[in-house]
């Protein structure tokens, strides 16, 4: 939900978001809404959503393997995170999931075939590594499918790591 009240869903069946107004049965399409594709106003298989406090609609499309960034009103989106193909480089993302972004613009996605959580700077072309990257696994410094992420007013990163069955704490400090 927005500030507004307003309820973002995203339908991996008809790869498009949709927001609804209290009593409202049909929504409007915010993002996506063209079919299943990789053009800038597709998705494929949108999962997680995050709205900005100027109702920017960040989406993590999954099997396209980026983050976009749908502003109010635009019948396209932008790429912000990954784009670049499936993979572990710093440019690309593999099944994006969890996505965050911060009052300064920088998103945060769970990389989840990555087994990684990537922090990408406003306008960066490539993001980096702040959680995880060491490979599939349970150790401290491992994650096992991350999906969810949240932050608490102390910059707090929270991670769901699916695979591990375990909610991890990470400090993050944003200036870094």
């Amino acid at each position: 939900m927005d500030n507004d009240g307003y309820l973002y869903v995203s339908d991996v069946i008809k790869h498009e978001v949709r927001r609804y107004q209290i009593g409202e049965m049909n929504g409007t399409v915010v993002a996506g809404g063209n079919g299943k594709g990789a053009r800038l106003d597709q998705l494929n298989t949108p999962n997680i959503i995050c709205i900005d406090e100027d109702h920017s609609v960040y989406v993590s499309d999954s099997c396209n393997h980026r983050v976009m960034k749908w502003v109010k009103g635009a019948k396209e989106g932008t790429v912000v995170a990954g784009g670049q193909g499936q993979g572990n480089g710093l440019t690309q993302l593999s099944g994006p999931c969890g996505v965050m972004v911060d009052q300064l613009g920088t998103v945060y996605v769970a990389d989840s075939g990555n087994h990684r959580v990537m922090r990408w700077l406003k306008g960066a072309r490539e993001g980096s590594v702040i959680v995880g990257g060491n490979g599939q696994g349970g150790q401290v410094n491992q994650l096992n499918i991350p999906l969810g992420l949240s932050f608490d007013r102390q910059n707090n990163l929270y991670v769901v790591d699916q695979s591990n069955h375990r909610v991890q704490k990470f400090n993050i400090n944003p200036n870094s």
